[in-house]
């Protein structure tokens, strides 16, 4: 295949190309684990992977370079390339990602050499980790048949430290130059284009958070823009309790409209501690459709654990420099899929439109946006938010009524048109309440088939053997489809909560299978992950039941869909808590745990109130999390079943200087204690 772009989109075999690209940090995950996450990713409608090469994961020693276990890059190419999925790699030298010094060793900030910069001491050095990376992965780009088809380099710069201008553009250019000797020669290379970052006349990137919890502010902020349709790329920032508005480097009109940051969650920090839920980062991302984006890039898509240094922890911190401590070691991010691979009310939110934009993105790509109104307040409540995007005969209207952490108005009896510069349509009256986001198709071509409009969303195409297709919409009321004439294809309409449980699959055909619960097609077999009972609907029925895991048997209908039930005998996950230490500054709780050793997976859900806990195994730190309202949770597979945890929970104050959205129940004016710990048993 051939990767290039032009203004509008990116374009793949000469054709208009919509990824949507999900981040993935290898070093921050078991790499005997890495081809399950990625084949999770790839079942969400990810179609594109990106990751960071941290240098301080690297080469924490001078001249010393780990690339084994959770390191080893090649390995986690080289299964980006087994399962069809090319990579984005940002090789930096200075990455960010709430790592310790942005990614750079500390050996490197001691040299007291100009750092990111065209200053010669620094090139060497950069240039020299980056002909040791390259050696791992130098059979892994594109054009020799690898997975990696685009570069990224540095990130932020100019906005975040390094240099703005003429000089700052020379830098980015020079790294260009650079990467491209040492052999990273690729189709597309990008730079970060938010904030005033200089881009070198790469394909700039943007970016798009519902939260800020690097802001210092301990208070609500302002309504978030990023639930306006807006043509500006720019990001509003924050800084020094304000919002900053930088102009951006590049030319808008010359480049297509590329997101790379899409927070699919958020990284709390010690002092700010927002809660991202699905609808939050779904009716962003809707937001981001309508305002014509021609990629979905989320960070992060998956979270992780930060990796244990030599001689130091290596996570983002105010001992280093940075104006904020996040975790030491988890890097969970509330993503869509979790730290230890747990799929969230997220993906499932966001896995509407990337399974639409997997099937029918080359469509939408080629539509640029019309925004009416335009310039709506983030803070005006009233106002429907309405965006188009079409050409002369067909397209799609959007519309969203959400705002994160606020009550929009309801808009009853709301009649959408479909715009066309030839023949426009009218949608029938909805009512549309608070919270309410989506799109609607009009003008929208299948096969043979034209449909008019419909106040349903297409979610899928499902092909048969035979060519025919059947196009999967939802919605939560009963959609009206208005046809051109005699010539219908297929549908199959879904209720907002069953498409939230959609998987498509491929086997002898294409499948829609109905689950809570993680659904994937490996070797020609049905993965499902359950509890002792799983449930799951397929439309249309399987042809072969051998598909199925084991266990499982047809046991009725549901409408269109065939039910398939699996029951597992098994005895659960014991797990007994005791008490071991009190004091003011610290409970400690030692977790005793009894495994069947029947199950596949446990995951351990520890509800408590604090400041932050901490979880050990024979007083090595498994992981740990600030106190946001929400359970932490912890599988036992990924720690090899442990038979026995320690817990410490240390103390949150009344009136904390702390941001959070949810506080603990007091007790004297103090917070520290250990609620309850579920638990949840998976099989598949």
């Amino acid at each position: 295949m051939k990767y290039t772009y032009n203004k509008e989109y990116l374009m793949r075999d000469e054709k208009p190309w919509f990824p949507v690209m999900g981040e993935f940090h290898y070093s921050r995950y078991r790499d005997d684990l890495w081809e399950e996450s990625l084949r999770k990713m790839k079942a969400g409608g990810v179609t594109v992977v990106s990751t960071y090469a941290f240098w301080i994961h690297h080469e924490e020693e001078e001249g010393v370079y780990d690339f084994n276990g959770c390191r080893n890059i090649g390995k986690f190419l080289n299964i980006c390339k087994k399962l069809d999925l090319p990579v984005f790699l940002r090789i930096g030298p200075w990455c960010h990602g709430e790592v310790r010094n942005g990614g750079f060793p500390d050996w490197l900030l001691e040299k007291q050499i100009p750092l990111r910069c065209d200053d010669p001491a620094y090139l060497v050095l950069a240039r020299r980790y980056w002909e040791m990376l390259y050696q791992q992965v130098k059979g892994e780009m594109y054009e020799v048949g690898g997975s990696v088809i685009g570069i990224q380099i540095e990130n932020e710069y100019g906005h975040v430290g390094g240099q703005t201008g003429e000089v700052g553009e020379q830098h980015m250019r020079t790294l260009q130059k650079m990467a491209k000797e040492i052999g990273f020669r690729v189709p597309l290379y990008t730079a970060t284009g938010w904030g005033g970052a200089v881009t070198g006349g790469m394909l700039p990137v943007i970016a798009g958070y519902c939260e800020a919890p690097w802001d210092s502010r301990l208070t609500e902020l302002e309504a978030n823009e990023n639930y306006v349709f807006t043509g500006n790329r720019n990001d509003t920032l924050v800084a020094n309790d304000h919002h900053v508005s930088e102009q951006l480097t590049f030319d808008p009109a010359e480049f297509p409209y590329l997101t790379a940051e899409l927070g699919g969650g958020l990284q709390p920090t010690d002092h700010r501690r927002p809660v991202p839920v699905g609808t939050d980062i779904g009716a962003m991302s809707l937001t981001k459709l309508g305002s014509g984006v021609a990629m979905l890039g989320y960070y992060m898509y998956h979270g992780g654990t930060n990796p244990k240094g030599k001689f130091s922890t290596l996570e983002e911190s105010k001992e280093s420099g940075y104006p904020n401590n996040v975790s030491v070691l988890s890097y969970d991010f509330r993503a869509p899929i979790r730290q230890f691979g747990q799929i969230s009310d997220t993906y499932k939110e966001i896995k509407l439109l990337s399974l639409f934009v997997k099937d029918f993105g080359e469509d939408l790509a080629a539509l640029p946006a019309e925004i009416d109104p335009v310039g709506v307040d983030p803070e005006d409540m009233h106002t429907l938010r309405l965006s188009w995007r079409h050409d002369d005969d067909h397209g799609y209207v959007f519309f969203n009524n959400y705002q994160r952490k606020r009550r929009m108005d309801v808009h009853n009896g709301v009649t959408l048109e479909g715009r066309c510069r030839e023949a426009s349509v009218e949608f029938p009256k909805l009512d549309l309440p608070s919270g309410s986001y989506g799109f609607f198709p009009y003008h929208f071509r299948e096969g043979d088939g034209e449909l008019l409009s419909t106040n349903a969303t297409p979610l899928c195409r499902l092909q048969g053997k035979d060519g025919t297709s059947c196009v999967v919409f939802y919605s939560d009321w009963d959609p009206a489809f208005v046809w051109k004439d005699e010539n219908h294809f297929p549908v199959l309409h879904l209720d907002r909560e069953r498409a939230l449980q959609a998987w498509k699959v491929t086997l002898d055909r294409d499948y829609l299978i109905l689950s809570d619960d993680y659904v994937w097609e490996k070797d020609g077999k049905l993965h499902i992950e359950g509890e002792k009972e799983t449930v799951i609907r397929c439309y249309p029925k399987l042809k072969d039941l051998s598909v199925l895991p084991e266990g499982f048997e047809a046991c009725g209908a549901d409408q269109e869909f065939t039910l398939y039930r699996r029951s597992k005998k098994a005895e659960d996950t014991r797990v007994t808590v005791m008490e071991e230490n009190r004091n003011e500054d610290l409970r400690i709780y030692n977790l005793k745990i009894i495994s069947p050793g029947t199950w596949r997976d446990t995951i351990l859900s520890l509800d408590f109130g604090g400041d932050k806990i901490e979880i050990f195994r024979n007083g090595e730190m498994l992981t740990d999390s600030y106190y946001t309202g929400e359970p932490v949770q912890i599988s036992l597979r990924y720690f090899d079943f442990p038979e026995e945890l320690q817990v410490k929970i240390y103390p949150l104050k009344e009136g904390a200087s702390k941001f959070l959205e949810h506080w603990p129940q007091m007790k004297d004016g103090c917070a520290c204690e250990l609620y309850v710990v579920g638990v949840k048993n998976l099989v598949w």
